[in-house]
């Protein structure tokens, strides 16, 4: 991995896709073919689609491809984050723990 891809970012997106059921054969071979998609989720008429892609453009592109399948009705946007590649590799921080009398408010 060179410096450059190294701290590029990951965009972590999912799709909810509307479709016919005639559709499904098209969509899966889309999905498979792209590389950077999975289907998370089959269903009849709609289906969960993530995907992990180096830019917000190249998710905009998945969706349109996706859009594009014949009996595919829409493709909406229903998650999207993006951080350094990096960033993943570092650990999660520790929430705090809370005693038996903590809400989670603040005094």
């Amino acid at each position: 991995m060179t410096a450059v891809a190294a701290n590029a970012e990951l965009h972590i997106a999912s799709f909810v896709v509307q479709h016919r059921p005639e559709a499904a054969l098209a969509m899966t071979a889309k999905i498979r073919e792209s590389g950077d998609m999975e289907l998370a989720r089959a269903g009849e008429f709609r289906s969960i689609v993530l995907c992990e892609c180096e830019n917000q453009y190249a998710i905009l592109d998945r969706i349109d491809a996706l859009r594009a399948v014949p009996g595919v009705l829409n493709v909406a946007l229903v998650y999207h984050h993006a951080e350094p590649r990096e960033a993943l590799k570092s650990p999660m921080p520790v929430a705090p723990a809370l005693d038996a009398n903590d809400h989670g408010v603040a005094p």
